[in-house]
């Protein structure tokens, strides 16, 4: 089973718009409401993939209940800590222009108590889980070193853990070695306090994550693919050109592919391939962390994966 932590949920609203002016009345084309938060794309995705997936975190108030249907309707198996505070909403709003203004809720407040209910959860579902993914921000009262704390139970417990955050949060996570990381440039940048000038630069800084302890580090180039790094070698993931509809949850739902390939215990190169297609076949989707199983079959002959240092 794979289980998916999503701390801080959302109620994600997509308003497409002719233009959006500050001051004005402004009339949305369409709205679409759809239960968000990145953790909650991976699970989608790997439920899609016809993983055993479940998605765990904190839901409260009338928009948790909306959430937890949705979830519901779509097939995702939820199982979360109920609080007192209501999940937040998430707002994208899209111009003809293409240009995409998104405003984020910090989400509920979290008690300790609510914090112990959510444990004890955790070690409960942990037992039945092969792989734990942990994706996105966590809502105010959750202290910054918590998912390090959940790396280091998954790890006594023999499990593999992803991680897929950033700040404060990536950086205490990484002390506590997951199994798999994917920071983009300048996160890597924050990490180590100065620039990265050139491809050279990343492939270093990926191997001295490596050198830490990481298993598999990820950097994303973005339509050129990426560049990972898994045990002792470096290897360059290119990906085919699309007409890219929506790429949002592009990256949620490659770490997806990432970890129904540690579930299937695919060669290396194969879980390259079923990340990249699955983070290729999201942003050919208006949906954010969705994709077709069948386009994912589709594009794995055409992802390139080579290795580039040993």
């Amino acid at each position: 089973m794979i289980l998916v932590i999503n701390l801080n949920a959302s109620l994600d609203k997509r308003y497409e718009l002719v233009d959006f002016a500050k001051g004005k009345i402004v009339r949305a084309k369409s709205v679409d409401n759809t239960p968000g938060g990145k953790g909650i794309h991976v699970a989608n995705v790997d439920t899609i993939l016809g993983e055993e997936t479940v998605v765990t975190g904190f839901l409260g108030g009338k928009t948790g209940e909306f959430v937890a249907g949705r979830l519901y309707d779509y097939g995702i198996a939820g199982d979360f800590v109920e609080v007192a505070g209501e999940t937040r909403s998430c707002l994208a709003i899209l111009t003809e222009d293409g240009a995409q203004t998104e405003i984020l809720e910090p989400g509920p407040d979290v008690s300790l108590a609510e914090l112990k209910k959510f444990r004890d959860k955790y070690t409960e579902l942990l037992g039945k889980a092969d792989i734990v993914v942990a994706s996105g921000s966590v809502p105010r009262g959750v202290p910054v070193d918590f998912y390090a704390e959940l790396i280091e139970e998954a790890h006594q417990a023999g499990k593999k853990f992803l991680l897929d955050t950033s700040g404060d949060l990536l950086a205490r996570g990484i002390a506590a070695r997951p199994d798999f990381i994917k920071p983009n440039r300048d996160e890597m940048e924050a990490l180590r306090g100065y620039r990265l000038h050139s491809e050279e630069d990343v492939v270093r800084e990926i191997r001295h994550f490596l050198e830490e302890g990481i298993e598999m580090a990820a950097v994303s180039l973005g339509s050129e693919g990426s560049l990972v790094g898994f045990q002792n070698q470096v290897y360059r993931v290119t990906v085919p050109k699309i007409d890219c509809q929506n790429p949002v949850g592009s990256g949620d739902s490659y770490v997806a592919g990432i970890a129904a390939g540690f579930a299937r215990k695919l060669p290396i190169e194969d879980i390259l391939r079923l990340g990249a297609a699955c983070g290729t076949a999201n942003a050919l989707e208006a949906e954010s962390g969705f994709v077709q199983k069948k386009v994912v079959a589709q594009l794995l002959p055409r992802i390139s994966v080579e290795k580039i240092a040993g």
